[in-house]
């Protein structure tokens, strides 16, 4: 198989089967979908037998106990067969030319990485919002030469195809939360060239029923996978890029975790984790004015923030915490 595409499965019964349908409707042939049930107590398990005996030769099903996402998509790397790697969230859908176009990109470019724009999408598959991923670049994207994009990316894994040989040496990290942050960036270290394109290929659905998610102490994992990905930068080619570095610091160690702490409620973890970020800030010498000066493909970060953001980390800067507090 030329392309594996994991999708990882837990208790997603409304969701499934329109995932699965834009996966076994892909227009390029030479494909495999690796569908991994991590332990789901609801009717998906019974939802994926019947697509592997309606699509055999397409999809290879298997069920395991509950580990995670990390362990799921490890999970299904180890059982893939394909040059090429693709994630799909089970509750998320793709375009049906998304794998055929993405894998010409990777052949045309010799790319270890392809990336296709994201749109979310509501339940009745209305179009909410549009993700450009990589604007004002070319089709291919030499890093030595336009090595900005490691710190302005978005690292998401499922609008991405990998060189399967990527993950020989990492995986993602089991055990944590942001595990796309943790291991995407190191992955495109091992790049020499990226390919994109604009095609909005990944539909990411806004779900109406889910809970709203409890933002606790699991946001510092977002501190310790830039951690992560300093120790593999030091280590890798681009190890002189010392302001890409700096700019993917504060992008993802401090706006990334500031998103993240703007909707913790218990004030004493609000206050402990924002203690974390000043330590992580002052280790890095992270100053004020280098994160109101961060610019991000070409334009200033912050003004470029919707205004009720824009309000969030100008009063955080400024030092006005209890504020924030009393107005979340």
């Amino acid at each position: 198989m030329m392309v594996s595409v994991i999708v990882p499965v837990y208790n997603v019964e409304n969701y499934l089967a329109k995932c699965l349908d834009s996966l076994v409707g892909q227009t390029l042939q030479d494909i495999e979908i690796v569908v991994v049930d991590d332990g789901s107590k609801d009717r998906s398990g019974l939802i994926i037998k019947e697509y592997a005996k309606n699509f055999p030769e397409k999809i290879k099903a298997f069920s395991k106990e509950n580990g995670g996402l990390s362990d799921a998509r490890n999970f299904g790397i180890e059982r893939a067969s394909g040059t090429y790697i693709g994630f799909v969230d089970s509750d998320d859908y793709v375009t049906e030319t998304m794998f055929e176009e993405m894998l010409q990109l990777a052949e045309k470019h010799q790319a270890k990485m392809v990336i296709c724009n994201i749109q979310k999408v509501d339940q009745y598959g209305k179009i909410t919002q549009k993700l450009t991923q990589i604007p004002n670049m070319p089709e291919k994207i030499e890093l030595e030469d336009h090595f900005s994009v490691f710190s302005d990316l978005s690292y998401f894994a499922c609008n991405k195809l990998f060189k399967k040989e990527l993950f020989e040496h990492r995986k993602f990290k089991k055990g944590v939360h942001f595990e796309d942050i943790q291991l995407i960036p190191q992955l495109l270290l091992e790049c020499k060239a990226l390919a994109q394109t604009q095609n909005f290929h990944y539909q990411y659905l806004e779900r109406t029923d889910s809970i709203t998610k409890t933002h606790t102490e699991k946001g510092l994992d977002i501190l310790k996978a830039v951690k992560d990905v300093e120790a593999a930068f030091e280590k890798s080619g681009y190890s002189h890029k010392r302001k890409e570095l700096k700019n993917f610091q504060i992008f993802e160690g401090v706006y990334s975790f500031l998103a993240y702490l703007a909707f913790v409620k218990d004030s004493g973890i609000f206050y402990k984790m924002d203690a974390e970020l000043a330590v992580f800030m002052e280790e890095r010498k992270i100053k004020i004015r280098d994160i109101l000066n961060y610019n991000r493909f070409g334009k200033n970060y912050l003004l470029s923030l919707p205004m009720k953001k824009k309000i969030f980390y100008l009063l955080f800067f400024a030092g006005q915490k209890k504020l924030i507090r009393r107005l979340l």
